[in-house]
């Protein structure tokens, strides 16, 4: 195929009626870039000491999950796999930064051995339920219409339309984990990008097949969470005038 061939197909899939330019489908892919941005941003500008460890290490596994989401969800989403796999490397990259900083003034991480062992006994469990899940959601839907309705459901338990959202929650987990960090050391782009794309994937949570009421809720906690640092970044700006007169 040529070029022009290319550009059409591009200028068709923008101008689409169903998932172009003027739907949710386009915006809350796009809303996601500004996450890219953020950490390209910061990297760029800013010090390590600004950098998140525990914001960034979820960072990473959220958009490791949610390139499969992009590629499973209706309809299939180029755009949100695109930003998902350039934020994954802008992140490592973050914590690259980050682990470097850490070693060279003699301070750890915030993560203690314990939390090491829990993270790999996670990954085993995953990796055993991934070869077992079938059998698994086989044998638990034969328990029930009750259990058989969550099991069997299009975003149930069995499903990346689960965990893709269910990761998200460490986002706002880690917002909350921060409630007190020095605001000095709060990245304003980044939590801007986060009440953003919160805002508008709240909505876009409801336009997608399936629906996802999970991808809802955690959107809205996360835009709540990231305008409240926010906040206190206006808060603490509005103080420096003052302290100094």
């Amino acid at each position: 195929m040529t070029w022009k061939t290319y550009a059409r197909r591009f200028w068709a899939a923008v101008v689409c009626k169903e998932h172009g330019w003027k739907t949710t489908h386009f915006w809350g892919p796009a809303a996601n870039w500004a996450l890219v941005g953020s950490a390209v941003y910061d990297g760029l500008n800013f010090g390590p000491e600004m950098i998140s460890p525990k914001m960034t290490a979820t960072m990473c596994v959220y958009s490791g999950l949610f390139m499969r989401f992009a590629w499973m969800v209706g309809p299939r989403n180029y755009l949100l796999f695109a930003c998902h796999f350039f934020n994954f490397f802008a992140q490592l990259n973050q914590m690259r930064r980050c682990i470097a900083y850490k070693q060279s003034i003699g301070e750890d991480l915030g993560f203690t051995q314990e939390d090491m062992y829990k993270v790999g006994a996670g990954v085993a469990v995953a990796a055993v339920g991934l070869k077992f899940a079938p059998a698994l959601q086989n044998g638990l839907a034969s328990m029930g219409e009750g259990v058989k309705s969550v099991v069997m459901h299009p975003a149930g338990p069995f499903t990346i339309f689960f965990w893709a959202p269910t990761t998200k929650w460490g986002l706002s987990g880690s917002n909350i984990a921060d409630y007190d960090r020095p605001v000095d050391k709060v990245s304003t782009s980044q939590q801007l990008s986060l009440a953003a794309t919160g805002l508008i994937w709240s909505r876009y949570s409801f336009v997608i097949t399936p629906v996802n009421y999970n991808l809802f809720l955690v959107n809205f906690v996360l835009a709540c969470t990231s305008l409240y640092h926010v906040a206190r970044k206006v808060k603490a700006y509005q103080e420096i005038p003052a302290a100094s007169a």
